[in-house]
């Protein structure tokens, strides 16, 4: 079973930077794909961006592509996702997901419980 732990939500005006981590443990995080979605007040949840076993590839949303960017470290057993011009559209809260099966933004098999982000204009 794995636990993933997100951290490095805040608030920040419009423009700015933040850098979300998430922390892995249990089951073989290197043979995971990692994915990072968010969710809106009374919105659905969307994916946001993903990365492969091996941090070869990525995948991203058109809304994000250009100014986030994930990437892992392996032997930390950690995600990262730094996010740059930030809108406040891209308020919601950020939730980190691990998939046993390759890299695609939907079909993931364990969750994180979220961090907030905030972006005020």
């Amino acid at each position: 079973q794995v636990q993933l732990v997100e951290s490095g939500g805040g608030w920040v005006q419009a423009g700015g930077s933040l850098r979300l981590s998430c922390a892995a443990s249990g089951g073989t995080f290197a043979s995971y794909a990692m994915g990072w979605f968010r969710q809106a007040s009374g919105k659905v949840r969307e994916f946001v961006a993903a990365i492969n076993w091996s941090a070869t590839s990525t995948y991203y949303a058109d809304s994000v592509k250009g100014r986030f960017t994930i990437s892992r470290d392996i032997p930390k057993n950690a995600v990262y996702l730094q996010m740059n011009s930030l809108k406040p559209a891209d308020t919601a809260v950020y939730y980190c997901a691990a998939r046993r099966m390759g890299l695609a933004a939907q079909g993931y098999d364990y969750w994180g419980q979220g961090t907030q982000v905030t972006v005020s204009s």
